[in-house]
């Protein structure tokens, strides 16, 4: 009997220290925006870092970078500080710093004079940009499109993987850099054109349930 109750004081006990937690985080002169630029200044960090080889320390702010991405709308919901300008904001710094991070990859390549592999970043970014912008202007259009293999989060697990090991990375001899540009490349070229049959289906749908004459 005492276990449980320990148990279930213990339950209690970290319950009360996270919403003590998060009313003081609330409290604070914290914002979304914040996060949301601290996001961005790590994605460039990231990039500079790739330009200087030093792949594990750029994949490791990249993925705090991303995950401070994530946690401003989580944020802006809890604390309700939100607002229209940052959502706006938070939207076209995550484009700006996936694009960032990817142009610094591609200068790499293209000094090692890797022509391939620099047009499959390219392929890429064209991609991960049209990912996005299909979405928008679905839902624009009153269509919710959230298919796709090649979603945000799916690009930053991989291409962490990339940087994490990638070559010089110091984390066992893998050269995974190229391999997560070539995957990235064909997924969201792929998860566009399941976005573009996605929305096809359903505005021609939607436009034939208008067409049909009430009985």
């Amino acid at each position: 009997m005492r276990p449980r109750l320990r148990r279930a004081s213990e339950v209690r006990t970290a319950a009360d220290v996270r919403t003590l937690a998060r009313n003081r985080l609330i409290e604070s002169r914290l914002t979304p925006n914040a996060i949301s630029v601290t996001g961005f200044f790590l994605n460039v960090v990231a990039a500079v870092l790739v330009t200087q080889r030093l792949f594990f320390l750029a994949g490791l702010a990249f993925i705090v970078g991303s995950v401070m991405d994530t946690l401003d709308g989580r944020y802006s919901r809890m604390s309700g500080k939100g607002t229209a300008f940052g959502a706006f904001l938070d939207s076209t710094l995550d484009r700006a710093e996936e694009g960032i991070v990817l142009a610094a990859v591609a200068a790499y390549f293209s000094k090692r004079g890797d022509d391939l592999a620099v047009a499959a970043v390219v392929i890429t970014v064209l991609g991960s940009l049209m990912v996005s912008y299909t979405r928008a202007r679905a839902e624009a259009l009153g269509v919710e499109c959230k298919v796709g293999l090649a979603t945000r989060p799916v690009r930053v697990v991989i291409l962490s993987i990339g940087l994490l090991f990638a070559r010089g990375a110091s984390l066992g001899v893998f050269h995974l850099l190229a391999p997560a540009i070539y995957v990235m490349a064909v997924l969201t070229t792929f998860t566009v054109l399941q976005r573009v049959l996605h929305v096809r289906r359903a505005l021609n749908k939607a436009d034939r349930g208008l067409a049909t004459p009430p009985a």
